[in-house]
């Protein structure tokens, strides 16, 4: 700031900005680097010679996605772009293929009742809902997919069904 804009502050004004930068100042951590033994050398746990160093750590593992996983995204990629008979090829693959998260194979389901149920397949419809809901209780559409006019309905009845049958119980 020059001093002909701070002539324009009070001096409560000044002193205020003035304690603020001081306590921005202050509540900065600190850091220090950590001491490091010298090369080939690592810290005794007991007093005597010291350990030789380990080997470097190594880096991160990757995480591939199984086969199984790679259809299910292939599949849904294929869903998306109006290619609904390689996507249900693709979705019914990846199951078949083993998929081992339970969240997967409910997502699978969910896409494979949105392509039976618009295909005019109601009871393939909610037969795979009712998978979908078996590998996932807690399986949700999204407010975009709950409101469609074909599926949406189907969903809300299945999931009736089975909170009647669970109180029934």
């Amino acid at each position: 700031m020059t001093t002909a804009s701070m002539c324009c502050f009070s001096r409560s004004r000044k002193l205020a900005l003035l304690f603020a930068l001081i306590c921005a100042g202050c509540s900065a951590p600190v850091v220090s680097p950590p001491t490091e033994p010298p090369k080939g050398v690592t810290a005794s746990k007991s007093k005597g010679e010291p350990e030789p160093a380990k080997e470097a750590a190594q880096p991160p593992r990757v995480v591939t996605p199984s086969k199984s996983e790679q259809e299910l995204e292939r599949g849904i990629k294929s869903y998306e772009e109006g290619e609904y008979k390689t996507a249900a090829r693709q979705l019914q693959a990846a199951l078949d293929a083993g998929l081992d998260v339970k969240r997967d194979q409910a997502r699978a389901y969910k896409y494979l009742a949105f392509i039976t149920c618009v295909s005019g397949r109601e009871k393939a419809c909610r037969d795979n809902f009712h998978k979908a809901l078996d590998a996932d209780p807690r399986l949700d559409l999204e407010p975009a997919e709950a409101g469609h006019p074909i599926w949406g309905p189907v969903f809300r009845s299945v999931k009736a069904e089975r909170a009647a049958k669970a109180k029934a119980k």
